[in-house]
């Protein structure tokens, strides 16, 4: 798949931070039973790679992406591990390297119209404005629609089911990305029907 096909599959995709390697599988699976297919794991925790291989291996109708990309080695690291995407909070020259090197698919992250224009330049059509709501939200996104019709957004962060069909709704967005679908507390209790649930009211946005 590339990366267009990916953000189209999913009005939602979920940043997942797994504290527990334990919780990686089963909330997976809630995720996917709920219909969202796309999941984004992290690197925040030391067991984002570990739980990337086994969703990978466990869960093999997720499409799974790799998130927090910071380093050029994590690019190779996170596709043995069995991520088919990234994601990044930002744009620099050692990731457009470690994309191209891995063969890795890369959803970059900016905030400004400099930064959409050098992704760009760059090569890029898809990125993600992050972060969403403090970058300007709705009227960010539209804005910029018209000097830039070619840039397609996974607007992330501050964003909420509430709130999601309102950037759902903008021309230039093919997804959003939220970690309204992973609460803490559900992770912690191991309540999956309830990460089910949350999936399924995502899904439904399209």
């Amino acid at each position: 798949m590339n990366l267009l096909e990916i953000m189209r599959s999913s009005p939602v995709i979920p940043v997942i931070a797994i504290d527990d390697l334990a919780h990686a599988v089963p909330l997976a699976r809630a995720l996917v039973a709920g219909g969202i297919r796309v999941l984004e794991v992290t690197l925040r925790t030391q067991h984002g790679l570990a739980a990337i291989r086994l969703i990978a291996e466990q869960v093999p109708e997720a499409i799974l992406g790799v998130g927090t990309l910071t380093r050029h080695e994590d690019f190779a690291a996170a596709r043995d591990a069995g991520a088919i995407f990234g994601v990044s909070p930002g744009l620099t020259k050692d990731l457009i390297e470690g994309s191209r090197s891995s063969g890795l698919p890369l959803l970059p992250g900016v905030m400004t119209p400099s930064e959409v224009m050098s992704a760009r330049e760059a090569g890029f059509r898809q990125v993600k404005l992050f972060p969403a709501v403090p970058a300007g939200g709705v009227g960010m996104l539209n804005a910029i629609a018209g000097p830039l019709p070619d840039m397609l957004f996974c607007p992330t962060g501050g964003i909420s089911q509430e709130t999601a069909a309102q950037f759902l709704a903008c021309k230039n967005v093919a997804c959003v990305g939220g970690s309204w679908l992973t609460p803490k507390d559900a992770l912690v209790a191991g309540d999956w029907a309830r990460i089910t649930e949350l999936a399924r009211a995502a899904a439904a946005l399209r």
